[in-house]
């Protein structure tokens, strides 16, 4: 769809149906696809039912809160077209492990690193690949763009994420049916001779 329409009409329900997949939140991009003009938002967040989160990024004010919301308002502001939520932070929103994330891990491909005017949102650990993301790299859960488990893991294992956080995640993948021994093997191949000895090592403790 056209990202410059001047000609439609808004179309709240359009707004709340795109804000309610992603916890209330909403790209200025997202806002023009259903009709609104910058003009339009500044007079929606003037009268209060728009919030202006940072530049491009808004929120519904009476959107109830989501304990994610930190997650995908970061997620939006690098473009949710280019941007996957990774690492820790996939783990902790797929409920992998009992990592607690110190920071929001979000990753894009190096062609896409933020530069210009646009700068990584306060509080985000971005990280950059050279790895294509295709399908198989790729979940969506409530709206959002993760890692898939198994990518999750790896990429998580590279970072340096304890030993015991991976174990833990790969133990609780296997048993909810989320990878498969040979998925996360494969995954894994090429990331280093540590990183292919913990899968190796956490599949083994995984076995029945």
């Amino acid at each position: 769809m056209n990202d410059t329409i001047g000609s439609k009409r808004p179309d709240p329900r359009c707004v709340f149906e795109v804000a309610s997949q992603q916890a209330g939140y909403f790209t200025a991009r997202q806002a023009r696809r259903c009709g609104y003009s910058w003009a339009l938002l500044s007079h929606h967040v003037k009268g209060g039912r728009f919030l202006r989160v940072r530049r491009g990024l808004y929120r519904l004010q009476q959107f109830p809160t989501s304990q994610q919301e930190e997650v995908i308002a970061a997620w939006l502001s690098l473009g949710p077209s280019e941007a996957v939520v990774s690492h820790e932070s996939a783990l902790d929103l797929l409920g992998l492990s009992d990592v607690v994330p110190s920071a929001i891990h979000l990753m894009v491909h190096r062609s896409h690193r933020p530069g210009g005017r646009q700068r990584t949102p306060p509080g985000v650990k971005l990280h950059t690949t050279t790895r294509p993301l295709n399908r198989d790299d790729i979940v969506i859960r409530e709206g959002v763009r993760l890692s898939s488990p198994a990518r999750a893991i790896v990429d998580a294992a590279e970072a340096g994420t304890g030993p015991e956080q991976i174990l833990l995640a790969v133990r609780q993948a296997i048993q909810r049916g989320l990878v498969t021994r040979s998925q996360l093997i494969r995954v894994a191949r090429g990331r280093g001779q540590r990183v292919e000895q913990l899968i190796k090592r956490a599949l083994e403790e995984a076995a029945p």
